[in-house]
């Protein structure tokens, strides 16, 4: 069974491959080769796969050329594109800090005018407080000429009316003493109606002052007002952009407030309260606008402390790519903002704290932690150096480190988180909230 399968395949093969010989001659003998039909199929196998294999390799490698040629040209295009971005986001970041600086030279000036028209504030207050004082000596004096002049009119009548009395008759001679004590009298009637007409003269011309000394007071309480309508303006125009940051930071202004208070609790200097009435009556209306206004100043002046504690500003200062954001990523949860750049690009403390870690740390490589004050932590991850150690105290644009690619990372950047209470929370947030200021 097996020959005849055998001769059957041979026949195919002769067929196909009929045997041939191939004659060597030389001068003295005649060999030759026979190829049998196996030897010939084996030798057209080895041909075709042979050929084969040319134009496959061929056919990849014209393939991985024109790849190459394309991955080329797309790579030189995002080249492009991406410097364009970060011209464009460099030119950005050079007109948000020149925005900044102009809102700083406003504030500071909006300061300034505030400081001056508190000057004029209290000068005007002090010289009401004098107009109000000459009045009430006046109003007095008035009142005690006119209670001497009814005295002085009583006893000019009860004489009078003695005098009648005493008299024997109507028409009678008086007596030598009864002259006396007439010429007496008549010269104190003199003198009464003397001082009853100088009284007189005063109270008018008091009179004629106290309308004058009026209407200052009106004129004076006018220039308050419009003092105070601008200083209420000014603390309306810069207190509500602040609590309106901190709000989009996720932060409570009124508790921020509340503790920064209780940090910074001296007492004293120019925005003590004013308090006007030494007789423990109610404050006017000047009196509470005034220690509105101040109050106002005050909410600043704490927001300005924690503007410096809480991380509203960039890390890096060089112009970055923003990869990866804080969300889901790959079923987990990115709890941070990844910034790519150029290995050992400066990083810098966002806030004012103190580094509580400095070191390597599993998949964040190397890692810096600073503590804030109001619970909140920074951490910077996959650093190339770390430039700052534990327990040292940092404020805000200190250079802590550089940009690298330790840890678990793809690629040279930053994660930056930041954490609440030891929750994390977008850093954006934050950046965000403090784009306008910083």
């Amino acid at each position: 069974m097996r020959s005849r399968l055998t001769l059957a395949l041979h026949a195919a093969l002769e067929r196909r491959f009929p045997e041939k010989r191939l004659f060597l001659r030389s001068d003295t003998e005649t060999r030759f080769i026979r190829l049998k039909s196996e030897t010939q199929l084996l030798i057209w196998s080895a041909g075709t796969v042979v050929v084969a294999w040319t134009i496959i390799a061929t056919a990849i490698l014209l393939m991985d050329s024109i790849g190459s040629g394309n991955f080329r040209a797309q790579a030189q295009r995002d080249q492009f594109i991406y410097e364009n971005r970060l011209n464009a986001l460099s030119d950005e970041r050079d007109a948000r800090a020149a925005e900044a600086v102009a809102a700083q030279q406003r504030f500071s000036s909006a300061l300034d005018q505030i400081s001056v028209m508190q000057t004029q504030l209290l000068q005007s207050e002090e010289k009401r407080r004098e107009l109000e004082t000459g009045i009430e000596v006046i109003q007095a004096t008035l009142r005690r000429t006119m209670q001497e002049r009814e005295v002085a009119r009583t006893q000019a009548q009860n004489l009078t009316a003695s005098i009648n009395g005493d008299g024997t008759a109507a028409g009678a001679p008086a007596s030598a003493e009864m002259t006396d004590t007439v010429d007496l009298l008549s010269a104190a009637l003199a003198d009464t109606a003397a001082e009853r007409d100088t009284v007189a003269a005063d109270a008018q011309f008091a009179l004629e002052h106290a309308a004058e000394m009026e209407q200052q007071l009106s004129d004076l309480q006018t220039r308050n007002n419009e003092i105070f309508g601008q200083l209420e303006d000014a603390m309306t125009v810069s207190v509500e952009p602040l609590d309106a940051m901190f709000r989009a930071a996720g932060m409570d202004p009124d508790r921020l407030i509340s503790q920064i208070r209780r940090g910074y609790s001296g007492t004293g200097g120019p925005l003590t309260p004013i308090a006007f009435s030494t007789k423990g009556a109610e404050p006017d209306p000047d009196t509470l606008r005034a220690n509105a206004i101040l109050a106002s100043l005050d909410r600043i002046n704490m927001y300005r402390i924690a503007a410096e504690k809480i991380p509203l500003v960039l890390p890096v200062h060089n112009a970055v790519r923003y990869t990866s954001p804080f969300a889901r990523r790959w079923g987990r949860m990115h709890e941070g903002q990844d910034m790519a750049a150029a290995i050992g690009t400066p990083i810098y403390a966002s806030a004012d704290g103190v580094v509580t870690f400095a070191g390597w740390s599993s998949g964040y490589g190397r890692l810096i932690k600073i503590q804030h004050d109001f619970g909140i932590e920074t951490r910077y991850g996959h650093l190339n150096a770390i430039r700052v150690e534990v327990g040292q105290r940092v404020s805000r644009g200190d250079r802590i480190g550089d940009m690298g690619n330790s840890g678990r990372s793809t690629g040279p950047h930053l994660h930056y988180e930041i954490r609440v209470n030891g929750t994390p929370v977008n850093p954006m947030n934050f950046i965000r909230a403090g784009k306008d200021v910083f």
